[in-house]
């Protein structure tokens, strides 16, 4: 008898966690397991979600909750209440559960209280920031999750050290790098370059949309003018988050910046993109700007440096064994630019160290796991 897993999603990085076990369960799973894909609709735009859908070809969704945006709180109550009818409906074995969104502790606290096993992939991330709405919910996910597949060394010691038992916690690598591996092929085909009039190693790519970072005036002021600092150096292209776009346009910092064509300081503006553009994108870049948990690692991979514009990092391999430099959110523009002027003149080479399981085989040890665990 098929084990049935409920597959949620609900956010951008969700999509690109879940393609890999979607297409391994199908190819060399078949038969072992019954998926039940449910969107959330955490992300509703259409390039936050129908755009990665496409691209990863992940299948349609079998419910889509379709909570739309809120507060952190009510968000969760809207998902948590859509989600319980859905998983007393389905009578799963398993709950599979991804990341750090708001969708991810939602399910994870209806999975519990339903006392349906839950398996958490990319379990043991930890910034120690509790200011990030992500690190609480990545900490009660933890707690509460069955299966804890954890995707490096220093993600199993922070379980270890919170007190969750050794036979919950599963190292098995990192899903995104299954992801990158599978989509860096296909980037290949994508004419974004062309479209953009884009060189590649001409340009650096920005990304914003951290609550810590683009819901305030002032940091979002300062980070917009550090990006057209920058952009007087290199091209800059700056592929705006709905969140951000909402809030540049509430501060009235709109006017400040082109849309959608180059600007004046080289500060190109454009809408968020599918996954294989995006991923064309940061493969033929010279650096990478951003807040994003997901680049850190992606660029780490792809050799490309990062500049994390954040105060902490829930990767830090990425730091001691990467690319990537943590600036802070409210960095000097000096500081920035002579790390920007170092790369450009070549002088930014780092040896790359890729964690163990970091290898593109992710998916298949989880589904390993979950078969054995499962009987």
């Amino acid at each position: 008898m098929p084990k049935k897993l409920l597959m949620v999603v609900g956010a951008r990085p969700n999509f690109m966690k879940v393609a890999p076990l979607m297409r391994m369960m199908k190819a060399d799973y078949r038969g072992r397991f019954h998926s039940v894909l449910v969107h959330t609709g955490q992300h509703y735009d259409p390039e936050m979600s129908e755009a990665f859908f496409r691209d990863l070809q992940i299948p349609e969704p079998d419910y889509n909750l379709g909570v739309g945006s809120a507060t952190h709180s009510v968000q969760t109550a809207r998902i948590m209440e859509r989600f319980e009818p859905v998983c007393e409906k389905e009578s799963p074995d398993c709950i599979v559960l991804f990341g750090d969104v708001n969708s991810t502790v939602a399910c994870a606290l209806v999975g519990a209280k339903n006392h349906v096993r839950i398996a958490h992939v990319e379990a043991g991330l930890r910034s120690f920031d509790r200011s990030m709405p992500e690190e609480i919910n990545r900490v009660v996910t933890d707690v509460l999750s069955d299966y804890l597949f954890a995707t490096d060394a220093v993600a199993v010691e922070n379980l270890r050290r919170e007190g969750i038992p050794e036979e919950r916690i599963l190292m098995v690598g990192d899903i995104m790098v299954d992801a990158l591996f599978w989509g860096k092929e296909r980037a290949k085909t994508s004419t974004i370059l062309e479209r953009f009039g884009l060189a590649p190693g001409s340009y650096a790519v920005a990304t914003l949309h951290r609550a810590a970072n683009v819901d305030n005036f002032n940091v979002l002021s300062g980070l917009l003018q550090l990006l057209t600092e920058v952009s007087r150096h290199l091209t800059v292209v700056f592929p705006v988050h709905p969140r951000t776009k909402a809030r540049l346009r509430e501060f009235g910092l709109l006017n400040k910046i082109s849309g959608d064509k180059k600007g004046s300081n080289n500060l190109i503006i454009i809408k968020p993109v599918g996954y294989i553009d995006f991923i064309r994108l940061i493969v033929d870049s010279k650096l990478v700007l951003t807040d994003s948990g997901g680049l850190q690692k992606e660029t780490t991979l792809l050799e490309v440096p990062c500049l994390t514009l954040r105060d902490t990092t829930e990767w830090p391999l990425t730091v001691s064994q990467g690319t990537n430099r943590l600036l802070g959110s409210k960095p000097p523009v000096d500081k920035v630019l002579a790390v920007v002027k170092e790369i450009l003149s070549g002088g930014e080479r780092r040896e790359i160290t890729l964690p163990k399981g970091w290898d593109g085989r992710t998916a298949e040890r989880i589904l390993h796991t979950l078969v054995e665990r499962l009987d």
